[in-house]
């Protein structure tokens, strides 16, 4: 079955040549494309996608608040497309719960290759916004120390990155590190420095496949959404640390 998706920006040329790209893959599907945020969240309500190509910035309704309406009410894999690699927008975007973020000068197999593997259940980030977003939770935190850019602070909390509140409040984030198997906080430090599951797969001497169960279990058990606030979770709970 293929993917479907929508593709949501303000520049027409920009939006088609997305659309044209993704539509010309055999496994995927093009169902709608939007001019703003709030046609962004109408096409979800309608055609209810796979994959949302969301812009940052739009009129109307701006992308991450569109976002956050469309993670909140479906299932919908959300990619956030910018110009910008700011902080305040990754910060935000992941807060929202989105599934990736990429720069809009992303070749052409890379955009492909991210609606794959958002669908696939990976987190997606450039690797220039990845290797900043890991260096600012792997800093220490200072007490008093300011909140990031747009008001997110520095570090997510174990809930902002997408645990429920009321389960945050009854376990904390190290009882629900306890939760995990031996083998499950392994691959959650191997996770946290970045590695694939292939190279994870190597380090531990097991498959790939035993890996990827090892991420679902940890991942649910942690209630996370995905890889990436695997690595808040982890420099936060103190599992790993800078250096």
């Amino acid at each position: 079955m293929a993917i479907r998706v929508v593709v949501a920006d303000d520049q027409e040329l920009v939006r088609t040549g997305f659309a044209m790209i993704l539509d010309a893959q055999p496994d995927i599907e093009v169902v709608a494309e939007a001019a703003d945020g709030a046609q962004a969240v109408a096409a979800v309500r309608e055609h209810s996608p796979d994959v949302l190509l969301l812009d940052v910035r739009m009129p109307v309704m701006d992308g991450l608040t569109a976002a956050q309406q469309v993670c909140a009410e479906s299932d919908c894999k959300v990619i956030m497309l910018t110009t910008f690699d700011l902080d305040e927008y990754v910060h935000t975007a992941l807060k929202a719960g989105v599934s990736g973020f990429l720069l809009k000068d992303v070749r052409r197999d890379d955009l492909v290759h991210g609606v794959r593997v958002v669908m696939a259940g990976d987190a997606l980030l450039a690797p220039s916004i990845t290797r900043r977003l890991i260096a600012e939770y792997a800093r220490p935190a200072q007490p008093g120390a300011p909140s990031a850019p747009g008001g997110t602070p520095a570090a997510l909390s174990a809930s902002g990155s997408g645990a429920d509140d009321e389960g945050s409040r009854n376990h904390g984030p190290r009882s629900l590190l306890q939760q995990l198997t031996a083998r499950e906080e392994e691959t959650l430090r191997c996770i946290a420095q970045g590695m694939s599951n292939a190279e994870i797969a190597a380090a531990l001497v097991v498959s790939e496949h035993t890996v990827k169960t090892h991420v679902r279990n940890l991942l649910a058990k942690l209630q996370l959404r995905d890889r990436i606030h695997a690595v808040v979770f982890a420099y936060e709970t103190g599992l790993v640390s800078a250096g």
